[in-house]
């Protein structure tokens, strides 16, 4: 056996004693330009456009999905807390200090409020008239109301992500990232100006996290494929209000 000289030993020893420390402090792969997409479904080799074309396919695919963010939509910002699945979603939305339910079961939308939110859409602002009825109760919504449209596709699984998992502009990919105890890969438009995806790197490419161009709200998506329970309410929770709301 030919003998290793001490000083080369020595290097040897320091250099791995060196990239042991790098690893355990910046949670890196390697320090000789390891694969940093070793071990991973593969999408972070793809040029953006597959990628971005890869989660959206995904995302259309899953059986169900837990979406939580800001969305600015018309000068208006809402605050949703969903969870959607392709027979319909229930969750939160919350908008101008006024937090109020989404339940949509099939075609049957169902809007549950408190007394303020329906104070402000019959304009009488003093707790009389519908407002009192329909406080804590959840609310058949006509389809030919105003509010059908404005609201349903807050619960619609495919319209709502496939209107938001766009990215605007020449795409790039932005290196590697974390979402969630996830790694990612980051698909950018115009360089971030038209919004940044994160994509998972991890079993299917779902995205995690988007950033909607043009300052139009943050949005993460999780519990993918996870099953929830989706019922109309009880009858006696229920207020069939007519064939339209009350509207200021």
């Amino acid at each position: 056996m030919t003998a290793i000289p001490q000083g080369r030993s020595r290097r040897t020893a320091l250099t791995s004693a060196l990239c042991a420390v790098v690893v355990a402090g910046a949670g890196l792969t390697g320090c000789s330009g390891d694969d940093p997409d070793a071990g991973t479904n593969g999408v972070g080799k793809l040029p953006p456009d597959k990628i971005q074309s890869r989660t959206r396919t995904a995302a259309a695919s899953a059986d169900a999905v837990h979406l939580s963010g800001n969305v600015v939509s018309n000068g208006r910002t809402y605050r949703l807390d969903m969870r959607l699945k392709a027979d319909g979603g229930t969750g939160s939305v919350t908008s101008q200090g006024v937090t109020f339910g989404l339940l949509r079961v099939g075609k049957q939308l169902y809007l549950k409020a408190n007394a303020e939110f329906w104070n402000h859409a019959d304009g009488d602002g003093k707790g009389t008239g519908a407002a009192g009825k329909l406080d804590g109760k959840y609310v058949k919504v006509p389809q030919g109301d105003p509010a059908y449209k404005r609201f349903s596709g807050f619960t619609d699984k495919n319209v709502l992500l496939e209107g938001l998992l766009t990215l605007h502009g020449t795409l790039a990919t932005d290196g590697h990232h974390e979402q969630s105890g996830l790694r990612t890969i980051r698909v950018t438009g115009d360089k971030g100006s038209g919004g940044t995806l994160d994509v998972c790197l991890e079993g299917t490419p779902y995205p995690l996290r988007l950033v909607r161009a043009g300052g139009a709200g943050t949005l993460t998506f999780s519990d993918w494929n996870k099953n929830f329970p989706l019922a109309e309410p009880e009858k006696t929770d229920t207020v069939d209000y007519g064939r339209q709301l009350p509207t200021s």
